[in-house]
């Protein structure tokens, strides 16, 4: 199966990001078209990158996250990793071991519909990670999930390969990259 980002190459895995605000108010026929969607406003701020963009990777998980240590041991090349965690309350997805080690692979950023702990250590990262709270609890180790799949987060549909732009103003997803 062909995908675009084996043959695409971020330049600079520390992109600047786009302000949101401005994204939205110069592109109100790409938001009520559904080319660009903001998500809801219901993600806690974390690690020191306060805003990030990059292509955007999906991943379907349920309290379990072999899938997501596996795709973050990956090459990030500033794309950003968006975990549909189901919007679990009841143990995390990501802690500080897996914030070092995007970090180290060059990830943009995560964004976890579901639970991250080690906050202290994921805030000492220099990525940007947004979720929808912190839980003590790590999550099972069964391996289950799916990777590069349509996913359902913050009210809006997030498709693999689309583009992903954060800041303390909220998150916003496009089908395209952005430019200024």
């Amino acid at each position: 199966m062909f995908r675009w980002w084996s043959h695409f190459y971020v330049t600079s895995v520390k992109m600047a990001a786009l302000a949101t605000a401005e994204i939205c108010d110069t592109n109100a026929t790409h938001i009520t078209s559904g080319d660009l969607r903001v998500l809801h406003p219901v993600f806690q701020v974390y690690g020191q990158a306060r805003g990030f963009s990059g292509p955007i990777v999906t991943l379907k998980v349920f309290e379990d996250n072999v899938i997501v240590r596996a795709m973050l041991e990956t090459k990030g090349e500033g794309r950003v990793l968006v975990i549909d965690g189901g919007g679990s309350m009841r143990c995390a997805l990501v802690g500080g071991n897996l914030g070092q080690l995007a970090q180290s692979n060059g990830w943009a950023g995560i964004v976890v519909n579901g639970c991250i702990r080690d906050v202290d250590e994921i805030n000492a990262c220099d990525i940007g990670v947004r979720a929808l709270s912190s839980h003590p609890l790590k999550s099972n180790k069964k391996g289950t999930g799916d990777k590069h799949v349509p996913i359902y987060v913050g009210g809006a549909f997030i498709r693999d390969g689309e583009w992903l732009y954060a800041d303390s103003d909220g998150i916003i997803v496009s089908k395209f990259e952005l430019s200024v």
